[in-house]
């Protein structure tokens, strides 16, 4: 091994997603066709993207290979949403949606699955699905099952689960997010770090960082409007109409400042995956790529 020493943070692998071209769905007349948003992660810069929803890129694997790689580009993960807290009685069901999307982001190299709890309300209406806070018995299922899941998409699969705590869901806020982490084996499940929706749930990114660094195993770059998240409070907004009023921001203009976080998971000296997030369905086709562009020259001016 050569003496150099590496910059610390060169160990980070940046990249986008479909999220931050407004893609939400497989098929929305709204959302840009799958061939401008590859064509425009890799003009601006980025290397590594996310598969998003299940269906919005070919689930061809040779096909997306080809596309891919005729721009430069490699995927880091898919994506699932899951109701793990149901029981073993929604595995079946589960599992149906979990091996397909697992099964692209193998064929096409990815190394991990970002597994997404489900919404205790619809996150368009603001129609309450259940009830916002889990039972103890709830609480022992959704840690046994997403054990289960980490161990079979391991295990058939060759990819790593790492959990994202999301607004609306039950893996949200600073509490509940660390009663999720001390529930769950570190050998099988790691954390998504969100810092957008981290912040928008109250959570301090650093000290979650400093605190479980070792569960840190992949990360989402975002940052949310204070003024705006304080109406969506006030409010008590559902996350859809929150970004249609643009609570998650572009960076550096919001919250948390991701300096402090970038320097925090630089200090755990590991290889990670920072993929950037800009949540905004739906938005004109011509605002994601400028966007996604200075993002991608502003972390890089953090070292990133």
């Amino acid at each position: 091994m050569a003496d150099t020493e590496v910059p610390p943070q060169s160990r980070l692998r940046i990249g986008s997603a479909p999220d931050s071209w407004g893609v939400w769905f497989p098929e929305d007349e709204r959302q840009v066709p799958w061939t401008r948003f590859l064509d425009e992660v890799a003009v601006a810069g980025y290397e590594w993207i996310e598969l998003g929803p299940y269906g919005y890129l070919p689930t061809d694997p040779a096909l997306l290979a080809r596309e891919t790689a005729a721009r430069g580009l490699k995927v880091s993960a898919g994506t699932v949403f899951t109701g793990l807290h149901h029981g073993p009685a929604v595995w079946e069901s589960t599992w149906e949606h979990v091996e397909r999307i697992a099964a692209l982001a193998r064929d096409l190299n990815a190394s991990h699955l970002v597994v997404i709890p489900s919404f205790w309300r619809d996150d368009k209406t603001g129609r309450v699905l259940e009830d916002r806070t889990l039972t103890a018995t709830q609480w022992h299922d959704l840690a046994r099952q997403t054990e289960r899941l980490a161990h079979e998409v391991r295990e058939r699969f060759g990819l790593r689960v790492v959990v994202h705590p999301h607004a609306d869901t039950h893996i949200d806020t600073e509490e509940n997010v660390a009663r999720f982490l001390d529930a769950t084996e570190p050998d099988l499940v790691s954390l998504c770090l969100d810092t957008g929706h981290y912040a928008y749930c109250g959570g301090d990114s650093v000290r979650l960082v400093e605190t479980y660094g070792e569960r840190i195993g992949y990360l989402h770059l975002k940052q949310v409007d204070p003024e705006v998240l304080a109406a969506v409070r006030a409010q008590d907004l559902p996350f859809g109409p929150a970004v249609g009023r643009g609570v998650m921001c572009e960076p550096p203009l919001g919250v948390p400042a991701l300096e402090p976080v970038l320097e925090a998971v630089r200090a755990l000296d590991v290889d990670l995956f920072a993929i950037v997030e800009q949540d905004m369905y739906p938005c004109p086709p011509d605002r994601p790529l400028p966007v996604a562009a200075r993002t991608r020259a502003f972390l890089r001016s953090c070292g990133a």
